[in-house]
């Protein structure tokens, strides 16, 4: 089986980090400093893109379609690549005489017509190269150039973008009016926001990530793609003597009788997992429906949060909120898990308790814990923040700066972040995630690798991954019951990785 983050990306940690907008630009301007003139930076730019199209297409009828900065310098380089190579290309330019510096000299290295940019030079194109505009702009294109996007749009071209599809902010992924689909973008150095976070990630289709000699960030970045290189060496794989107990002990919360199952899928969750020891602390209404779907994973009944508190103890880690009900009760069993010590996992209706009071949520977690809201949720214990964001980055930073604890905020570009800034963006989920109880799989995932020893922000990084990765792998179908099942397959994968 082959998973989809491992072999795609380079050996080097570093390959993983996510720059800005601002931060591509002082990485052209460091290696300009350093010597390397950006005629240089923007011929490496043009072949790579060229190679990379010629790498997934055999030759056809090409436009490329040069903008009036260095986007479209690089466009004149990919068309003199391919027209060298016998490919049939054409270029189409807003403005040519706008083009400056290496931009202009790549222009003038074209040795074919410049056609006007318009819709009807998209005639006849089977392949379309988007060099108008980069991550750079920041506002909305104007009406000839999308009429001429939606003309390959419209035409059946496949589209090509340089750097981002043009009319994507490049720090927020977010389209400034309108933005092609793209089959392919090349862009280079390092992956921006708009890569990772959708719209941009899904209008970008597969992107490639292209060396051109430019110096690494270092290796303290704070963003980064989530992947295996990540946390690969802090999994938690058990030495050939391991015992149960040495894998840890976890502890799930059950709601009602009516309310069981999500519990019980958080439970599994972790067992599957890995967790050496897996309880479901049930109320007493609901243990005989509990005692009848559980077998590997155990039960103990509570009356009060002195039996609670008595059935938790030893426990690494708790889950709590998955089906837990939206009652005084679910706020106080957490207060008192909070001071008896396991690391907590913070899930579903844990949040909705604390809609009114999210202060007296924050005042008892640690960086030892986990928030793993979806929108919504997120939206009632931090109602100001996705609103007031650029982008859910800088939301789920605040968010874990405020709380004090690591911030999952779920979603197709779910993001993570600990109380100390750093963040990830998980790109391999699959739209089959989208069912009942897969967040309750997600908080036991977590939960079941906390109980091995891995850090908290490490888990809940592993675990966002992993639990894409079923879904992606699983595909069409998929319910949330398959979802533990579904793990031995990717950790055999990761296992055989290590």
């Amino acid at each position: 089986m082959r998973l989809s983050r491992w072999h795609d990306m380079n050996p080097a940690l570093g390959r993983s980090q996510i720059l800005t907008v601002a931060q591509a630009r002082a990485a052209d301007r460091a290696a300009a400093a350093d010597g390397t003139p950006l005629s240089v930076l923007m011929q490496r730019a043009g072949e790579a893109v060229a190679n990379a199209i010629m790498t997934r297409w055999t030759p056809r009828s090409t436009l490329v379609l040069c903008g009036p900065g260095d986007n479209g310098g690089d466009g004149f380089v990919i068309a003199a690549v391919l027209a060298a190579a016998g490919w049939p290309v054409r270029a189409a330019a807003l403005d040519v005489s706008r083009l400056r510096g290496a931009a202009a000299e790549a222009a003038a290295c074209w040795r074919g017509p410049v056609e006007a940019l318009a819709p009807a030079c998209v005639a006849d194109a089977g392949l379309v190269i988007d060099a108008l505009f980069g991550a750079g702009l920041s506002r909305p294109l104007a009406p000839t150039v999308v009429q001429t996007l939606e003309a390959c749009t419209a035409a059946g071209a496949f589209v090509v973008a340089v750097d981002l599809p043009s009319g994507l902010d490049g720090d927020t992924g977010a389209a400034l009016g309108f933005a092609p689909q793209a089959q392919l973008t090349v862009t280079f150095h390092r992956k921006k926001p708009a890569h990772v976070l959708e719209p941009g990630r899904s209008l970008c289709g597969e992107v490639v990530v292209a060396d051109i000699g430019l110096a690494d960030p270092g290796p303290d970045w704070l963003l980064s793609e989530n992947g295996l290189l990540l946390w690969r060496d802090q999994f938690p794989w058990p030495k050939t003597d391991a015992h149960k107990t040495q894998r840890g002990r976890m502890v799930v919360v059950s709601g009602g009788a009516w309310s069981t199952g999500a519990a019980r899928l958080a439970a599994r969750a972790g067992l599957r997992i890995g967790a050496g020891m897996v309880t479901v602390l049930s109320p007493l209404d609901a243990c005989a429906v509990n005692a009848a779907h559980l077998e590997a994973v155990m039960l103990k009944p509570f009356r009060n949060r002195s039996d609670l508190l008595k059935a938790a103890d030893g426990s690494d880690v708790a889950v709590i909120g998955p089906g837990a009900g939206i009652t005084p009760e679910t706020r106080l069993n957490l207060l008192a898990l909070a001071a008896a010590g396991p690391a907590l996992v913070v899930d579903a209706d844990a949040f909705s308790v604390f809609r009114d009071a999210p202060d007296a949520l924050f005042k008892v977690l640690t960086p030892r814990d986990v928030m793993t809201p979806h929108a919504g949720e997120f939206d009632r214990i931090f109602p100001d923040l996705l609103k007031s964001s650029p982008e859910r980055i800088t939301a789920v930073r605040a968010a874990a700066k405020r709380s004090g604890a690591v911030t999952l905020l779920k979603g197709p570009d779910t993001v993570v972040a600990a109380p100390d800034g750093r963040a990830v963006v998980n790109t391999n989920a699959a739209p089959w995630l989208a069912t009942a109880g897969a967040g309750d799989t997600l908080a036991g995932f977590i939960a079941g690798l906390i109980a091995q020893g891995m850090d908290s922000f490490s888990a809940a990084c592993a675990g966002a991954w992993i639990h894409a990765e079923i879904g992606r792998t699983f595909g069409p179908g998929l319910i949330a019951e398959d979802l533990p099942e579904g793990a031995p397959a990717v950790l055999r994968g990761l296992y055989a990785e290590r």
